[in-house]
């Protein structure tokens, strides 16, 4: 298979940008998070696994409306209607992966990613060796409890007001707000924050982060306001690796219940790793990732 950049052309017309790193039979689609983040920080997967001696052809891809991607006009409401929904970006994953003419692959998501990784493995299971649902949970309700514990750990009483009155205002440009949540980011979701991932300008996909997610992390008002996947988790049926970070916004408990609930599951967990837990802490998180390929590959996955 091509390594490198293709541009991809969707039946809808737009075109989506993916790149293939890394050799070997055994193939990995990475789904990023935001909604409206992009690729990045997968771009050294590839390379990760194989210091783990694994030989894995890594595809990575930007979602419609990130950054490397087309970007439609979402102020057209028939457009925002479309494509701004869970249907179009989970059939658009199945979309890619006829395109790049992988089958009988492994699918691994970080945060949003994770919540498609849950529909695509429970919809099109027929496709997959395996699942990594990475620092995503199926019940937002759970995360909105447990980022909001967070912060009243990590922030005084007087900081947290001060959030809460700008987030009711929402005047979330507020310099001093933004510095209380520098202060969550650095502890919590982008614990490293390597140059080489860094931009000078905001990549974020603002349109879909807010139709889905809101105006910020604390306070959701899109469409996961009523992301809950739990009753659905019993259809997964392909062997499933659950990963999340010891220091991350995601509540681990949950995470732990949903290795409970899905069949064929194990639950894993990076120390030192936020959010971002395949930057914070590479050595564990990709021997996580590779001891798992392994075992389903030699059919020793008994969880």
């Amino acid at each position: 298979m091509k390594q490198g950049t293709t541009i991809i052309t969707l039946d809808n017309g737009y075109h989506l940008w993916t790149n293939t790193q890394g050799t070997g039979d055994i193939h990995l689609l990475a789904l990023h998070g935001g909604p409206g983040g992009n690729h990045e920080y997968w771009e050294d997967t590839a390379k990760q696994l194989a210091a783990q001696g694994l030989n894995v052809q890594v595809h990575m891809y930007d979602q419609l409306g990130s950054w490397y991607s087309d970007q439609p006009d979402y102020s057209d409401p028939e457009i925002a209607k479309k494509y701004l929904t869970y249907d179009y970006y989970l059939d658009e994953v199945e979309e890619v992966r006829q395109k790049l003419g992988i089958d009988d692959f492994y699918l691994i998501g970080q945060s949003w990613g994770g919540a498609l990784v849950q529909m695509y493995a429970a919809k099109y299971g027929q496709h997959l060796k395996g699942a990594i649902i990475s620092s995503m949970v199926d019940n937002i309700d759970e995360y909105v409890e447990s980022i909001n514990h967070i912060r009243e750990t990590a922030l005084t009483a007087d900081q947290v007001a001060y959030m809460k009155q700008i987030e009711a205002e929402g005047n979330y440009d507020d310099a001093k707000y933004q510095s209380y949540v520098d202060i969550l980011n650095d502890g919590y979701v982008d614990r490293k924050k390597p140059a080489a991932i860094s931009n000078l300008i905001s990549t974020m996909a603002t349109d879909v982060y807010g139709a889905f997610q809101g105006d910020n992390e604390f306070v959701i008002k899109g469409k996961l306001a009523e992301w809950n996947f739990r009753d659905h988790l019993k259809d997964i049926q392909v062997p499933t690796l659950l990963t999340f970070g010891e220091h991350e916004t995601m509540p681990l408990a949950t995470g732990q219940k949903m290795a409970e609930l899905i069949p064929h599951s194990r639950f894993v967990t990076t120390p030192e790793g936020g959010h971002h837990h395949m930057i914070d802490n590479a050595p564990v998180y990709y021997d996580h990732l590779a001891t798992f390929i392994r075992d389903v590959e030699a059919n020793n996955f008994n969880d």
